[in-house]
């Protein structure tokens, strides 16, 4: 039966007890090496000998034979490995030589070659070897073999004095290759050799093959002119320069040899931004390993906690100084030297050539900044408190890296699935108190990432200086004249802005936060990048100190205004400016001052016949307030009405506002000004209240102030924390000097005069009044109250005669207009009483 045991086995199995039937299925290697005893001693049984037998000697002698020639081939190839694994691991130490030593040995190698060649072809010696160079080398390059150890030397030279650079040495081999073929083939057109096999005197065969070939298919009459442009082009091509900036380059190397500018300073830090390969994401570990990671700080920080024996708690990041090995998270290449600063140009630069030689500021007036540091102590000490808040609160949470601002480092915490982001919000408290900051901002998410942001001030931090932002990739690509530098952002990329673009910006904060440094980056980043005819400056400083370094720049259209009454007069005159800009677009069909201007250069636009005017292109006309607070307080009407305006239709007539206050409370910044003003820039505030004034959301509360600050340029949903840039008096003093000592300010005629409109056409005779407007002056004056009903009440008079002492302060600037019900403004300080009681007795 198939189901059955036959006797046979269901003895054994009966005799055999379960433990040991089970020890052996779980040891089968027990019974292994039996089973192969026994083959192994079947398999070595003696044989049988043949009936045939050798001799015993002569087997003897074989085998011994065969063994000496075995160990003699054995021993030649262990020797030839020995000798190879030793060549191959001086190889693998070279390998692991300083790559300066290779430079340097290079160099040097290219040197001595440099010798034998220049004593073969110069001298005819050498011996055997240097006269077989000799004839090689003026074979392919004839009389050019004279100069090619001068080459040789000069790329020794430069091989050892500077460090590699793929691009550079790209560069170079592409320009000295274009360089040698066009004098190699000039050298044969105008050489003409009567036989082309002595070429020697001529181009070589190098010149023969390329020149001599070109001669017979173009003539030389084109040919020589291809020649000298691929001549050009070499030259330009190993000394950097673009067509474009040859102009640039010769006023540079003029400057250079008067003594006028000062070499290039070295470069600090360029854009990490545009130039760093993006990091690879750390893998988020499995719930169990984050747990493990979660009970152990150490394990869950990617950078450690205890840094290595060489790393320095003040490591900089710069091109000299080498870095400790570091995990993704927080590695950053070291940032590569700045690259030349290309001429700022834009559409007005013809109009300085036909009007002067004017010259922007030299790219070095402007000092470097230290370079930025990409880890610190600190760093790695606040990841670990930021990991031990998260187990201690059982929040399922890790911190996977940071990015280090000049100011401050956002931590980038990534949490598990089921967490709410509420969990890390809510711990904000606990967080500052565990990185022992106040200052803790928490931004949930990180824009474009899923992971919730901690930016939490540093310890060390560092200025960022103007110079640094102005020779940045991102300054330099564009050459509008109305590009400012603002400074850096929090991953260490430089932040620009074109003014006319944003087309508006409304700048406020605390004092003490930055404003006036931010303002004076504004105005430098236009001294050096605009000449006078591109922009044209307003500048309003009720402060009175603030903006008095550049009095006298030639971008100015009036001088610094310092009276609110005459800046809210001015205002006026730039919507009258306006207005003109506007009938000429209309007139001419174009909707954009940069068109319009673009056609007044090429010709399309020109005066209309009997017209006695000439048509100029239009400079743009940049308007900055320091302090909109003091005018809202002496004309907020007028003011109010003057920027909304401006704000809403200035934009395509190329004039743009800077509005700056230390006052962002509801009654300077109106609702008006504030739709109109698209671009923010916050600072620190002292209230929530404030922060949402300027931003229309939290957040510049908690900044640090000095240049910490929120930029919010039109269309972006997010603000930007930046640090503004820096730059000191002295750098001030310089720019404004290079500028004042070129051009003498061209002033417009009437910008402060009040325009005609705001004087009330009634009868201005005082008559018998005198005394009686006095006394009410006296009384609106130091009362800063101007009601009809007042005077009624206090000079005892009517209605009509109160009304018309209200009417004749206000054709005399004392109070403003009428606001229905509401009381005038009053206009005059109790300070100038006696000087406008003076003024009108005189009257």
């Amino acid at each position: 039966m198939a189901g059955r045991t036959p006797p046979a086995s269901r003895g054994r199995a009966a005799s055999t007890p379960r433990g040991a039937a089970t020890n052996r299925a779980r040891q089968p290697a027990a019974r292994k090496p039996a089973a192969r005893t026994g083959a192994t001693r079947k398999a070595t049984a003696p044989r049988k000998r043949p009936v045939a037998r050798r001799s015993t000697a002569g087997a003897t002698l074989a085998t011994g034979l065969g063994r000496g020639v075995g160990a003699l081939w054995m021993g030649m190839a262990h020797s030839v490995g020995w000798v190879f694994r030793g060549v191959g691991r001086q190889a693998a130490t070279a390998r692991n030589i300083d790559p300066e030593h290779r430079r340097d040995g290079a160099g040097l190698l290219l040197l001595g070659f440099a010798i034998l060649v220049s004593v073969a072809v110069w001298a005819n010696s050498g011996g055997p070897v240097g006269t077989w160079l000799a004839d090689t080398i003026r074979l392919f390059l004839g009389s050019l073999s004279a100069l090619f150890p001068l080459l040789l030397f000069y790329g020794a030279i430069r091989l050892m004095r500077e460090p590699a650079d793929p691009d550079h040495r790209g560069r170079t081999l592409v320009g000295w290759t274009a360089i040698i073929i066009a004098t190699a083939s000039l050298m044969h057109v105008s050489g003409r050799p009567a036989d082309d096999l002595a070429m020697d005197q001529a181009g070589g065969l190098l010149g023969y093959g390329i020149g001599g070939l070109l001669e017979r298919a173009v003539t030389a009459w084109v040919a020589v002119p291809l020649l000298v442009l691929l001549f050009v082009f070499g030259f330009l091509v190993i000394t950097a320069t673009p067509i474009a900036r040859i102009p640039d380059r010769i006023v540079q190397v003029i400057d250079l040899v008067s003594g006028r500018a000062a070499p290039r300073q070295p470069a600090a830090v360029i854009d990490e931004e545009e130039d760093e390969a993006p990091a690879p994401k750390p893998r988020r570990p499995s719930p169990r390993r984050r747990q493990a990671a979660l009970a152990d700080p150490v394990e869950a920080v990617p950078i450690p906690v205890d840094p290595p024996d060489d790393f320095d708690e003040e490591i900089i990041l710069h091109d000299t100084v080498p870095l400790p090995k570091q995990p993704a998270a927080g590695r950053k290449k070291p940032p590569p030297e700045h690259s030349p600063m290309p001429p700022t140009r834009a559409e007005q630069l013809e109009i300085s050539a036909l009007n002067g030689d004017y010259r922007l500021p030299p790219a070095n007036i402007l000092a470097a900044g230290p370079p930025a540091k990409a880890r610190s102590r600190a760093n790695d000490e606040i990841m670990a408190a930021l990991t031990g808040v998260f187990e201690q609160f059982n929040v399922d949470a890790l911190v996977t890296g940071f990015t280090r601002g000049p100011t401050v480092t956002r931590y980038e915490v990534e949490i598990g699935p089921g967490t709410k982001v509420e969990r890390i919000t809510q711990l904000s408290r606990n967080i500052a108190y565990a990185v022992k900051s106040p200052d803790v901002r928490i931004l949930s998410p990180i824009p474009g990432k899923s992971a919730v942001g901690v930016e939490i001030p540093n310890t060390d931090p560092e200025n960022v200086s103007l110079g640094d932002v102005l020779r940045s990739r991102a300054a330099a690509a564009d050459h509008h004249p109305m590009l400012v530098a603002l400074g850096k952002d929090i991953e260490g990329g430089f932040v620009v802005a074109n003014l006319a673009k944003m087309p508006h910006i409304l700048i406020a904060g605390a004092t003490g936060a930055g404003k006036s440094s931010c303002l004076n980056s504004l105005l430098v980043s236009l001294l050096t990048r605009a000449t006078p005819d591109e922009v044209r400056l307003l500048l309003v400083d009720p402060k009175r100190v603030e903006l008095t370094a550049y009095e006298g720049i030639p971008h100015l259209v009036t001088p610094i205004i310092t009276n609110p009454k005459k800046a809210a007069d001015a205002l006026e005159w730039v919507v009258a400016e306006m207005d003109k800009r506007y009938d000429d677009l209309a007139a001419n069909g174009v909707r954009h001052i940069d068109d319009f201007n673009r056609k007044v250069r090429s010709g399309e636009i020109t005066a209309p016949p009997g017209v006695e005017r000439e048509m100029k292109p239009y400079p743009y006309l940049l308007v900055i307030i320091d302090e909109l607070a003091d005018l809202m307080m002496v004309a907020p009407r007028d003011v109010e009405d003057s920027v909304v305006r401006i704000t809403q239709l200035a934009r395509a007539a190329g004039i743009h506002l800077v509005l700056a206050t230390q006052r962002p409370s509801v009654d300077v910044v109106t609702g008006l000004i504030k739709a109109n003003v698209p671009s923010r820039l916050a600072f620190a505030t002292s209230s929530l209240a404030d922060s949402r004034v300027i931003l229309d959301q939290p957040g510049a509360e908690k900044l640090l102030g000095r240049g910490d600050g929120l930029f919010l340029p039109m269309g972006a949903s997010k603000p930007v924390r930046i640090q503004g840039a820096w730059v000191d008096e002295k750098e001030i003093h310089s720019v404004v000097k290079f500028c004042k000592d070129q051009r003498e300010p061209e002033f417009a005629e009437g910008v402060t005069d009040a325009p005609p409109s705001k004087k009330k056409e009634i009868d201005e005779e005082i008559g018998d009044d005198l005394a009686l407007l006095i006394q009410a002056i006296e009384l609106v004056v130091t009362s800063q109250f101007g009601s009809t009903s007042m005077l009624q009440r206090k000079l005892r008079v009517g209605f009509a005669k109160a009304g018309r002492l209200m009417d004749l302060m206000e054709t005399r600037g004392i109070v403003g207009p009428s606001e229905g019900s509401k009381a005038r403004d009053v206009l005059i300080k109790p300070d100038e009483l006696e000087e406008t009681l003076a003024s009108l007795r005189v009257d």
